[in-house]
């Protein structure tokens, strides 16, 4: 029977201790961030037309299946290799990763062996001891969740850091992205402007040839040489963005890039970017990384407060070793040696002030923060994508709109150049003219940069990058 009651009192003291541990950590909070489950501006009806992408989640699409252009491929893929802002977060990972398991290791005791020899002496006397032994130094029992909390609260960080990796993924490829896709645009440009200065230039030599005749006047001809030299500005002008845009994608892929592997231009068939998929709910948000990121955090915070409870509670550390001991190193194993050593320690906190207190405090309020980030990083995702859609259906109609704007200008610049060349018309309505299809064409070029630009955004937005190919 005594047997009987001290074994239904262990259990009973078990149960009490498991239940004060449970009882430590907090239930994780549920966020808020009163965001809408659905997205408020939908996708154009013709959206999907030129998909070609298959209906799924863009953190399945690999960035491979989305940017096709190979020459793009090949920089993504050296930029992930070669890119300082990824390799200190991949450090950052592998730091986060050692420092999990530092601490996962404190859960099991730590065993170690030592031998040592100690002679002393003195006015002709001497002495000698030896001993030997393995043991256990300064084991603390879990009897309240302190160190298992500590351990929830650094894998929570190490995973964190693995999530803020590939945010840093998403972004690096994104920006590559969107640099490739403004040297492309610029080197359209370019050639653009330099083809329009060439027609100037032909229009000026020419009229400049009819004004030593006398057939045109000088207003005429300086007229045209404010075109040439309109155009010679824009020539100049789009040579140093496009060095400018290489200076930054070799910034970006981490080496230099060879001129083979840059964009001939926007018209290339390859840099046109697919549409991601359609009709996907809000809750895709929660696989973007750094959302994910920030729910580690905030489960790291949580553990942080069982850990803090913990410090009211008494613990208990074990010291113990057994070995032996001789005064002769030949008889150390002999019988009669054996050594060994029992040192349990408990630590009751009697009077802290308020530390204890100010503790349990201070990582309940890094909890509510790490809470409120999480919910602001749900709140910054949905806006995201709820910008990029919204400019989706806005940059669909302005591009429709820019393209008859340069279907007219074009005709108007015809028919301008008709009735100036039969004489019903002064030079200074073909000049109007002519300024007035270079600008709608500009505006066109950078309405469709703005179009792909804004794909990119949308892709990462919804959290598509960090894979290479697809599942």
């Amino acid at each position: 029977m005594p047997d009987l009651k001290m074994k239904r009192s262990a259990l009973a003291m078990a149960a009490v201790l498991a239940a004060g541990c449970a009882a430590l950590e907090p239930p994780l909070p549920s966020p808020d961030p009163a965001t809408p489950a659905r997205w408020s501006a939908p996708w154009p009806a013709d959206a999907t037309a030129d998909a070609g992408l298959p209906a799924r989640a863009a953190a399945d699409i690999g960035w491979r299946d989305f940017f096709q252009d190979g020459k793009l491929q090949t920089l993504i893929a050296r930029a992930l290799a070669n890119n300082r802002d990824l390799r200190v977060a991949v450090s950052n990972v592998e730091k986060a990763r050692a420092q999990h398991l530092i601490q996962r290791s404190e859960r099991l005791p730590r065993l170690g062996a030592n031998a040592t020899a100690d002679r002393i002496g003195g006015d002709g006397l001497s002495s000698d001891s030896y001993s030997a032994g393995v043991g256990v130094t300064g084991y603390e029992l879990d009897l309240f969740g302190k160190v298992r909390n500590l351990t929830e609260a650094a894998s929570q960080q190490y995973l964190a850091q693995e999530a803020a990796r590939r945010a840093v993924q998403l972004a690096l490829i994104g920006e590559i992205a969107t640099a490739y896709l403004a040297l492309a645009t610029d080197r359209e440009l370019l050639g653009f402007s330099q083809a329009t200065l060439k027609n100037y230039q032909d229009s000026y030599a020419l009229t400049e040839k009819r004004f030593s005749l006398g057939a045109v006047s000088g207003l005429e001809l300086e007229q045209i040489r404010t075109q040439v030299e309109s155009a010679r500005a824009d020539v100049a002008r789009y040579q140093g963005r496009i060095a400018l845009d290489g200076n930054a994608l070799d910034l970006l892929v981490g080496a230099p890039v060879e001129p083979a592997l840059w964009p001939a231009g926007l018209n290339d068939p390859g840099v046109k970017l697919l549409a991601p998929p359609v009709g996907l709910p809000s809750e895709t948000l929660l696989r973007r990384p750094d959302i994910r990121a920030a729910e580690h955090r905030l489960r790291a915070a949580n553990a942080n407060i069982g850990v803090a409870r913990a410090a009211y509670f008494p613990s208990v550390s074990l010291t113990g070793s057994l070995g032996s001991a001789s005064a002769e190193l030949t008889d150390l194993f002999g019988g009669g040696t054996l050594l060994w050593r029992f040192m349990p320690q408990v630590n009751v906190p009697i009077f802290q002030g308020e530390r204890l207190r100010a503790n349990v405090d201070s990582a309940v309020a890094d909890r509510d923060i790490a809470l409120s980030q999480y919910e602001k990083a749900i709140q910054t995702g949905f806006r995201e994508v709820a910008d990029t859609l919204a400019l989706t259906g806005a940059l669909a109609r302005q591009h429709e709109a820019q393209s008859a704007l340069v279907d007219a200008a074009t005709r108007a610049e015809q028919l301008s150049r008709a009735r100036y060349r039969a004489g019903r018309d002064s030079y200074l309505l073909l000049l109007d003219a002519q300024r007035t299809l270079y600008a709608a064409q500009q505006s066109m070029l950078a309405t469709r940069y703005s179009e792909q630009s804004n794909r990119i955004a949308l892709y990462k937005a919804l959290g598509g990058g960090w894979k290479e190919q697809s599942r």
